[in-house]
């Protein structure tokens, strides 16, 4: 792709941090993985953060540590990434989806009681590319029904929610570092929490079940989810150039609405007055004169002219591995089907010049136009 759809934001600082670990002799179980953890826990004004090897296995880690296991329900989005449901699957629970709200495109905290049942043991609840709208009242929710909430923060990281870090709500909340993250390690994830024994039971999921100094003594079914010394120096730079690696998003996330606010084909981000965005992606939504087959040409028409886009997210309650054997079916969940067969992703990163978001920009609104001129020319 001429404009990719994403690229990690990484300076000689990353690599020369990495030399370092390679030239130390300690590349696992050592003081950077420490030293990130401490950086991302105080990001999240947390008590512990835990690091592991990717975003999907912090969620798996914390399903575990919060004791979630068959016959267990547990609330979630239909609208996100599939991880936030597949770790329910993980340890045999059943996910239980909620419609978004259309402005956030978060779990619509309106509906999440009606979905509790007496067999509803948590709430996981995702920010979806990084939007915490809806957070504080979802957290208020699960207080209220003495239920679990797992924040699933893995799009949100430095973001905030009123005055509330992304990553401080519920028992714990997970983030993911892949490399079109907001701060990446390559692959890699944190689980931060509170909570003094959840800690604990995930540093000793991550290293083979061990919760002592004895390599070979395991107290538990562990398994090898250890995030390594290289890594962990390349996240810990990223951390300490947050705000700079913050503000270039923005920067780049302002350039696209500035030059789409008036197309009105295209539904923008929306974010409240309250709330601090942290710019995961940029995805705006074709309005409802189009449907999924025309976003659908949309796509392949910006990939011909070299414009990296995406279709973000497929309904998850309709993918078949989860819609047969629950029985979902289309039309379940409206306002995620709406959604899902609208949206667009458009190149977005932090090295993106304004010239860059010109070319998408023109190429978008050229495509959009031949589009309805086609379908006014099939319409007579």
């Amino acid at each position: 792709m001429h404009i990719p759809l994403s690229q990690p934001d990484i300076t000689q600082k990353e690599i020369d941090a990495v030399i370092d670990v390679m030239q130390s002799g300690t590349l696992s179980i050592g003081p950077r993985v420490v030293e990130f953890e401490n950086k991302v826990a105080a990001v999240t004004h947390r008590r512990h953060a835990v690091a592991v090897s990717s975003g999907t296995v912090g969620l798996h880690a914390a399903m575990i540590a919060a004791g979630i296991g068959p016959g267990d329900e547990v609330i979630t989005t239909p609208f996100s990434f599939v991880a936030s449901a597949n770790c329910i699957l993980y340890v045999g629970a059943k996910p239980v989806f909620v419609d978004i709200d259309m402005q956030t495109l978060n779990m619509d905290p309106a509906k999440i009681e009606a979905a509790i049942t007496p067999r509803t043991k948590a709430i996981v609840a995702v920010e979806a590319f990084g939007h915490p709208g809806g957070m504080i009242e979802t957290e208020q929710i699960a207080q209220r029904n003495e239920l679990i909430l797992i924040e699933d923060s893995c799009e949100g990281f430095g973001g905030f929610a009123g005055a509330r870090p992304i990553g401080s709500f519920g028992r714990a909340s997970v983030f993911g570092f892949y490399p079109n993250k907001q701060i990446t390690t390559g692959e890699g994830g944190m689980i931060v929490t509170d909570d003094d024994r959840f800690a604990d039971t995930c540093r000793a999921l991550r290293n083979q079940g061990r919760e002592g100094m004895a390599w070979l003594a395991h107290q538990r079914l562990g398994y090898n989810w250890r995030l390594s010394e290289i890594n962990a120096a390349i996240g810990s730079v990223q951390v300490d150039r947050l705000e700079e690696i913050l503000e270039n998003r923005r920067r780049v996330a302002h350039f696209y609405i500035d030059r789409l606010i008036d197309n009105r084909y295209l539904i923008l981000p929306t974010i409240s007055d309250d709330d601090h965005m942290s710019w995961f992606v940029f995805v705006v939504r074709l309005n409802d004169l189009f449907g999924p087959t025309d976003r659908d040409d949309i796509i392949k028409a910006l990939r011909a002219e070299g414009i990296g886009t995406n279709n973000y997210f497929p309904p998850i309650h309709l993918q078949p591995y989860i819609q047969q054997p629950f029985g979902y079916q289309p039309g379940d969940f409206p306002i995620t089907e709406s959604v899902s067969g609208r949206t667009l992703a458009l190149p977005f990163h932090g090295k993106l010049s304004e010239a860059d978001v010109e070319q998408v920009v023109r190429t978008l609104n050229e495509v959009i136009s031949n589009t309805v001129s086609v379908r006014k020319e099939r319409k007579y």
